[in-house]
């Protein structure tokens, strides 16, 4: 079974690549088939943001733009798509985008192997937020360029290029044009390919049933891993995003429903608009081209004991809804998990929909995410705390943990420790020992068994002093001055 053709726009001309391999990476196409040397490999696993280019969809008449991460990102899957790379951002006449002239005139490059994934995160930023009338704040800057690292410049010159951007002669992408052309490349996904990329629920449904061997990708974060880090090969894919229905986040009174194929970035926004509280722990789940394009469905399947956003959906509640073309079923994501990495999907279904209900009235919730790096990295320790209480006593609490289990889990012995009891300084001390108690997690070269068990009873204690008022003690109200 061949690959289908990709088709994408660069440059505002169409480029179609024939016999790509499912599993062959858009940094290997870039590289190797495109002579695209421009772009680097630094980690190979979405982590140092050297291989970033910004993707372009149409989103009605205008257009969205995302910097991702090419190493870990599938070609097939920007079939349909726009593609910038560093070399596509000067003019004809060899004047500079913004993005690089506002790195030269700060001085925001020293030996240059980070700067082109620089350069395409300044190029995402321009796009999303100069174009549109928006000035560039340094705390932008520091939260965009999180997925981005350099060993040279200590950042403050590439967070000056941020912000000087929006000084510079304006640069601006002929959208109509573009949205014209990607328009004409709708044409329906072939079905006879060795990459399976349906648009539409009831044909994804049917894909799955028909090849319950070919691996799931939802935007490829991990499984690029698979291929980077791992050397695994697959000869079918199965590809959830362009599924119209899964790229939603429907609102009803009592929930929202965020579809499999809803990213990160756009998952989190959904999140966060109801509770504002949770936009650092947010900011903090990788970085921005990571959250461009993993999935929270994608998260959720994978299952990683040490992934941030199931410990943070089991103290929300949230439910998973699973589909096959038999009809579908649904439960408490705690009970989808069956053991490391394992879960409750049949091989004919897949993840559809991540219910979660809307907030309760007066409910105090806390998202902790204990890690070596504050931004970009993965959590030693994640521990979400969400309390109601009527007058003193606590009336409902639910706790999700991370990084103490083989799977994410709900810790039930600190929740029975604490419902219906006044919320004091020795409940907070009995839920912690609870909390120890539960769970005997291992050492890893990200912590030591001891030291989260400690954290995770320390975490509780957070809770209780962060219900009583006190702020100091978070690093989220920690606010970095701009240099004058």
């Amino acid at each position: 079974m061949e690959a289908k053709t990709i088709r994408f726009i660069r440059r505002g001309e169409l480029v179609a690549l024939n016999n790509v391999p499912p599993d062959r990476t858009l940094l290997e196409v870039l590289r190797e088939d495109l002579s695209c040397t421009g772009t680097k490999e630094g980690c190979g696993e979405g982590d140092c943001g050297a291989c970033t280019v910004v993707l372009g969809e149409a989103r009605g008449e205008a257009m969205q733009y995302r910097a991702i991460n090419s190493c870990i990102r599938l070609a097939h899957s920007i079939d349909g798509m726009a593609l910038w790379t560093v070399e596509d951002l000067a003019a004809d006449d060899g004047s500079l985008h913004p993005a690089q002239e506002a790195m030269v005139q700060c001085h925001g490059s020293q030996c240059g192997f980070c700067t082109p994934g620089f350069v395409m995160s300044l190029f995402g930023m321009y796009q999303n937020h100069v174009c549109h009338g928006k000035g560039i704040t340094r705390e932008l800057a520091q939260e965009e360029l999180s997925g981005n690292l350099c060993r040279c410049t200590g950042y403050r010159p590439i967070l000056d290029a941020a912000q000087q951007m929006a000084e510079l002669p304006a640069v601006k992408v002929d959208e109509l044009a573009l949205v014209s052309q990607l328009k004409r490349l709708k044409a329906p996904a072939s079905q006879a390919s060795s990459y399976l990329a349906p648009k539409t629920l009831p044909a994804l449904l049917a894909s799955r049933a028909a090849h319950p061997d070919a691996q799931i990708v939802a935007g490829c974060t991990d499984v690029g891993l698979w291929v980077t880090k791992m050397h695994m090969q697959f000869g079918k894919m199965l590809d959830v995003t362009g599924v119209q229905e899964l790229r939603r986040v429907e609102h009803y009174d009592n929930h929202i429903a965020i579809g499999a194929a809803v990213t990160l970035t756009d998952a989190f926004d959904a999140l966060v608009a109801e509770r504002p509280q949770l936009k650092t722990f947010a900011n903090r789940f990788a970085g921005l081209p990571v959250r461009n394009s993993g999935t929270l469905g994608g998260n959720v399947a994978n299952g990683s004991p040490i992934g941030d956003s199931m410990p943070l959906l089991i103290a929300l509640n949230a439910h998973v809804v699973l589909m096959s073309t038999r009809g579908h079923r649904e439960m408490a994501l705690e009970d989808f998990y069956t053991g490391y990495r394992k879960n409750l999907l049949a091989p004919d279904e897949v993840l559809a929909w991540i219910k979660v209900p809307r907030p309760r009235k007066g409910e105090f919730l806390r998202a902790y995410k204990i890690s070596k790096r504050y931004d970009d990295d993965i959590s030693a320790v994640c521990l979400v705390v969400n309390m109601t209480l009527n007058g003193n006593t606590v009336a409902q609490v639910s706790i999700g943990a991370g990084g103490v289990a083989a799977t994410p889990v709900r810790a039930t012995q600190a929740e029975s420790a604490l419902i219906g009891k006044p919320w004091t300084t020795e409940a907070a001390r009995k839920a912690s020992d609870a909390l120890r108690a539960q769970f005997q997690p291992i050492s890893d070269m990200r912590a030591s068994a001891a030291y989260r068990s400690e954290v995770l009873g320390n975490l509780m204690q957070r809770f209780w002093l962060e219900s009583q008022g006190m702020q100091q003690i978070n690093l989220e109200n920690f606010q970095l001055a701009e240099a004058v």
